[in-house]
């Protein structure tokens, strides 16, 4: 499996940036993880609007939803050109159905409803699902092709179930959009120690922290997280690659 960072960004997107978004690969097909704003944009830098198989989002907040718009928009315009008409599907849960009914558009996008508490199989990938601590109903995905294993958090403050839905994955993203002495858990988001405590508990490979602040020095993220967790803490950035294929 491959995970290009779009998107990293809390709230929305420094110049440039764009919010939460994240381009997983395996066997050539392609999933997009969440679609925040400026992530159509960035997005592109990497493949073509009708090479995207399909898009699954945690919640329906603006930094995770914004460009779902645009990229409906995009996705018609291109088929149209193109002459492939291809409906793309996009996935999210039905606690909000006024956010769920506006993930269809024409025939360019259709939404399609995940059971979070079902297994869910897109392409070549078996998701999994945690209802996180939010403001807004939004869930964690634990997402594998059965080669290897990335754990999303979402948005979130800290909760212990994190740990076994966690354990033993390639790869973790968890967000970090407050600094270790900073409680994050009123605005339903986590510190980076949080993050570094389920890693750690989780026995996970690596440790990628994201949807970050717009405060501070980022680089003491990772000096806080690699405090609690011996493996390898990274900081999302635009472009950033992982590759466990």
């Amino acid at each position: 499996m491959k995970l290009k960072v779009i998107g990293y960004w809390g709230g929305f997107p420094a110049a440039n940036e764009a919010t939460s978004g994240y381009l997983l690969e395996s066997n050539g097909y392609k999933l997009l993880v969440d679609c925040g704003s400026a992530v159509l944009s960035k997005l592109q830098e990497t493949i073509s609007i009708d090479e995207l198989d399909a898009v699954i989002l945690s919640h329906y907040h603006h930094d995770h939803i914004a460009d779902i718009g645009p990229l409906q928009y995009a996705n018609y315009v291109t088929s149209m050109l193109k002459g492939t008409k291809k409906t793309l599907p996009i996935y999210g849960h039905a606690l909000d159905m006024q956010a769920f009914n506006r993930l269809t558009y024409k025939d360019a996008t259709k939404g399609i409803v995940y059971d979070p508490h079902k297994s869910l199989m897109i392409g070549p990938f078996t998701l999994t699902f945690l209802r996180t601590i939010h403001p807004a109903p939004c869930f964690a995905m634990r997402i594998t092709d059965q080669k290897s294993t990335i754990v999303y958090t979402a948005d979130s403050s800290f909760q212990e179930a994190f740990i076994p839905f966690s354990t033993g994955a390639d790869l973790l993203i968890a967000e970090s959009n407050f600094y270790a002495d900073q409680d994050g858990t009123n605005a339903g988001h986590m510190n980076s120690k949080e993050a570094a405590h389920i890693a750690e508990a989780a026995n996970v490979k690596q440790l990628l922290l994201t949807h970050l602040p717009h405060f501070g020095e980022h680089d003491n993220l990772v000096k806080e997280a690699s405090e609690d967790f011996k493996g390898q803490v990274v900081l999302a950035s635009s472009g950033y690659e992982w590759n466990n294929d």
